[in-house]
């Protein structure tokens, strides 16, 4: 290419390039220079290194986070692809009523995390929500969802789950409509059943779709936050706590913003590991497949 030409390429990708230095790139090295201070909310701050991180290693609070954070996306990621993937092999069919419950299943993804958490909540409250009193209804005493440990996580994953389904839906819908329509063809012609059509051509089909829609997904519910804050606050007892709430607290409650920013480096190395071991698991698994 001549000069001209490179420097008229760059300009066409120079505004993007420019966003992501200042919206990703900057913020993660300020991010790793904040984590090596201790700070307020009024700036300045002195030098420290690594005594935020050696704090945050013997942090039982912090330590239950990330705990509680990795039990409730192993909870919500399973149960919301299996169910995204149903819904999509369900409403694949250009029929008008399919249209509609696509539309149906997608809005609540549009509806803001302030929404969500105030429907569930008026669903889930013990003492005036809608299952509290079908358990009345039915002279049973109702459940405490938000006040129990074990049930309050459960809570929240299914109010997820109810939220975030909309997404993964859609992309399995447009990974199933890449499939090539002479392939259920042929399996039909050979009298192959539903089970196998599944197992053997559509599953096989949608593995990146199905990767995509894991990673995501696993990203963004390391990520959860204003669910456990606005359903739960974090209770009972911190047993909802997440990773992201454990930084709201430190930062805008404790004014220690250098250790909130250690905090948040680690959950992005641990995004990171875990994307990259399931990036490299499931291409191992391809490769082996295809080795065969």
């Amino acid at each position: 290419m001549r000069r001209g030409d490179r420097l008229a390429s760059f300009g066409f990708v120079a505004p993007f390039l420019l966003t992501y230095l200042l919206i990703l790139i900057y913020p993660l090295f300020a991010g790793i220079g904040l984590s090596m201070k201790r700070v307020d909310l009024f700036g300045g701050g002195s030098f420290v290194g690594f005594d935020n991180y050696v704090r945050l290693a013997g942090d039982p609070i912090f330590h239950a986070a990330i705990v509680q954070t990795l039990l409730l996306a192993a909870m919500i990621v399973p149960i919301l692809t299996v169910l995204a993937l149903m819904l999509a092999l369900a409403l694949n069919r250009p029929t008008r009523d399919a249209a509609v419950f696509r539309g149906i299943f997608f809005s609540s993804s549009v509806l803001s995390v302030t929404i969500v958490t105030l429907i569930w909540r008026f669903v889930l409250a013990p003492d005036a929500g809608l299952l509290g009193e079908v358990a009345q209804a039915l002279g049973t005493p109702p459940l405490p969802f938000l006040s129990d440990p074990t049930l309050a996580l459960w809570a929240l994953a299914i109010t997820t789950i109810w939220w975030s389904i909309g997404l993964p839906m859609m992309l399995f819908l447009a990974g199933l409509q890449q499939i090539p329509g002479d392939i259920y063809e042929a399996a039909a012609l050979d009298r192959a059943s539903r089970w196998t059509i599944l197992w053997c051509i559509t599953l096989p089909s949608l593995r990146r779709t199905l990767v995509l829609v894991v990673m995501l997904q696993t990203a963004a519910q390391l990520q959860l936050f204003g669910q456990t804050q606005l359903l739960t606050a974090g209770g009972p007892n911190g047993a909802t706590r997440t990773m992201v709430l454990f930084m709201f607290e430190t930062a805008f409650w404790r004014w220690e913003l250098g250790y909130a920013a250690a905090a948040a480096e680690v959950l992005f190395l641990l995004i990171v590991a875990l994307t990259l071991a399931q990036y490299w698991f499931t291409m191992r698994n391809t490769e082996a497949g295809n080795g065969r």
